[in-house]
């Protein structure tokens, strides 16, 4: 087998087991579906499996099955998978050794083997590169993937000979005290020359009341047979760290998120509080941009050069352009044109398009509407199905009537118009360019260009 990066590894397939039910996770959803930075873990599995430029991939299925191929397929069309997908059922939940047995079929066209788990998502493709790699130059039967933690509580220990040879890998609730003490851990990632691997496959035994077939088992087969057992030891361990509680799921976002915002400041972000900052793996964001505390960017979120960001602010898949300024704001999949003012306090809904050089300003909420060049929506407002075109003001109170209790209606402002405070527009309804809105009026009818409205009763003053 000969890796070459970028170009496809001849004879080499990849396999990922993510036929878990995740018990510890007291969930309904499958364990591989839980979200870390935005995206299911086997996410991140599948998007390293298909770096690896393999022949194809197989994706072992068992707990929730059509739920969890369903995500996968739609994970392919998102990540931009090339490479053939196939999958794998585990008929029973009979351990890791049992899910890469009920993919023999799978397996047989390749020479080697890269076996993978859908719970790690804290892997880096650094690693399973250099894990494969190893394993073409030393030329063993099978080669893991270990690390060094300085608490390795709940993971498989890794025996070594005096010499340094791996020799087999001691669960922690079967290991002695002394084995105990072993620092380097099982990741749960394998690179096998198939040979091997099956002929273990044939061997390996079933353990404990549920009759189960462990993969790490299957080292010691080799071993026995003469064959080589070599491991890599990750240069990162936090890697390792698989997930199969709520609590290593937290853990796993921390690590995550903390990624995420290292690789950000270093392409030129400011982030004056990584602690209390959040933003998911699709999170883009331009130089010279600074994100304030207790920020939360979320899904594909991206964010333009030279903006002023927070605090106190959650965004979802907003598009912000350059030098904007969004403070203490809520903006859920809307655009946020060049130049433009959000909030405090302003909740853009989805569908809307802000600017350029626009301002929404205190306790205004617009929703599915265009809030056009240099307007400003300043105070305490409801924009709801609205098209406001250029340098438009609108008084504080000002209410777009859009629903009649059966459906929407839309509202047209046109340029250089002045709407007073307190202004109920009934939709549908227009107002023409250049058109006036007396303060406390309540629109019922289209304005002409230029007009004066006023829709208020007269004042009378009684002693």
């Amino acid at each position: 087998m000969t890796h070459h990066r970028g170009k496809e590894t001849k004879n080499l397939g990849v396999l990922i087991l993510a036929a878990g039910e995740g018990t510890r996770m007291e969930s309904s959803l499958p364990k591989v579906l839980h979200q870390v930075g935005g995206r299911p873990m086997l996410f991140y599995t599948l998007r390293l499996a298909n770096a690896l430029k393999p022949q194809a991939i197989g994706v072992v299925v068992g707990h929730e099955a059509d739920r969890v191929k369903a995500a996968v397929d739609g994970m392919v069309k998102e990540c931009g998978v090339n490479r053939p997908v196939q999958f794998i059922h585990q008929k029973k939940a009979l351990g890791s050794g049992n899910a890469v047995l009920e993919s023999v079929p799978f397996l047989k066209r390749f020479k080697t083997v890269v076996v993978l788990c859908g719970d790690t998502p804290l892997l880096t493709y650094e690693s399973i590169y250099a894990l494969v790699h190893s394993h073409e130059g030393q030329k063993g039967q099978v080669t893991l993937l270990t690390a060094r933690l300085a608490n390795p509580k709940g993971y498989g220990r890794i025996v070594r000979s005096p010499l340094g040879e791996v020799q087999r890998i001691v669960e922690e609730s079967v290991g002695s005290p002394r084995e105990l003490t072993i620092n380097e851990i099982n990741s749960g990632a394998y690179c096998f020359e198939l040979d091997a691997l099956m002929q273990g496959l044939k061997e390996i035994g079933q353990k404990g009341p549920k009759k189960e077939h462990f993969l790490t088992d299957i080292l010691e087969i080799i071993r026995a047979r003469g064959g080589k057992v070599n491991a890599y030891v990750s240069q990162v361990p936090e890697e390792v760290l698989g997930v199969n509680s709520r609590i290593q799921l937290a853990a796993a976002e921390r690590i995550t998120n903390r990624r995420m915002l290292e690789r950000l400041m270093l392409s030129g972000v400011t982030i004056l509080d990584p602690h209390s900052t959040h933003v998911d793996a699709d999170v883009e964001i331009g130089q010279d941009s600074v994100i304030y505390p207790s920020t939360i960017l979320r899904g594909k979120t991206k964010i333009g050069r030279m903006c002023r960001i927070g605090p106190f602010t959650y965004m979802y898949d907003a598009q912000i352009g350059n030098e904007c300024e969004i403070r203490i704001s809520q903006l859920d999949t809307c655009r946020v044109l060049e130049k433009s003012q959000i909030g405090p306090f302003s909740n853009i809904r989805p569908e809307s398009v802000i600017g350029p050089r626009a301002r929404v300003g205190n306790f205004t909420e617009i929703k599915a509407s265009r809030v056009g060049f240099g307007t400003k929506v300043n105070h305490l407002s409801y924009i709801g199905d609205a098209e406001i075109y250029e340098d438009v003001n609108i008084g504080a109170g000002t209410i777009t009537c859009n629903y009649d209790g059966k459906a929407k209606h839309k509202t047209t402002i046109g340029a250089k118009a002045f709407v007073g405070s307190n202004v109920n527009l009934i939709a549908p309804v227009k107002i023409g360019r250049g058109a006036k809105i007396a303060a406390g009026s309540t629109v019922t009818e289209d304005v002409p260009d230029q007009a004066l409205a006023i829709a208020r009763a007269r004042q009378v003053n009684k002693t």
